[in-house]
């Protein structure tokens, strides 16, 4: 009876587990946009900062970046691939130097006391896109 008892705990145990346990990286379907492309249309990039802002509907890559952006802040993109821990540094980098305007509203939105953005910044500012 012991036995059983405790083999019920480690299946429950491995349950919860293998339920609870997150996604190990972001889905890297949207790896390839040319960010750069973007970044220098503003045509493109509006439409983007629009939809992160809630001004605006969002494309299917704009619906993924909003899904995890707060999660990927707070966590300084610990589930992001390399292309999107790549692509985050260029896009942060370009709103920094280019679009402070932009820059601020964001970070407005999605870190209000600058809990996060501070790291961001000091790292980025030096870097050009």
């Amino acid at each position: 009876m012991k036995t059983l008892i405790l083999s019920l705990a480690y299946v429950l145990c491995f349950v919860t587990l293998v339920i609870s346990k997150p996604a190990e990286k972001y889905t890297d379907k949207y790896d390839t946009i040319n960010l750069e492309e973007i970044l220098e249309n503003r045509r493109l990039l509006l439409p983007f900062v629009k939809c992160l802002l809630e001004q605006d509907k969002c494309s299917a890559e704009g619906k993924e970046l909003k899904s995890h952006i707060q999660e990927a802040l707070e966590n300084y993109c610990g589930k992001c691939t390399d292309a999107q821990k790549k692509g985050t540094r260029v896009v942060i980098s370009h709103f920094i130097n280019n679009e402070p305007d932009f820059w601020n509203q964001l970070t407005t939105k999605y870190d209000p006391q600058k809990k996060y953005v501070a790291k961001y910044e000091e790292q980025l500012k030096s870097i050009k896109a």
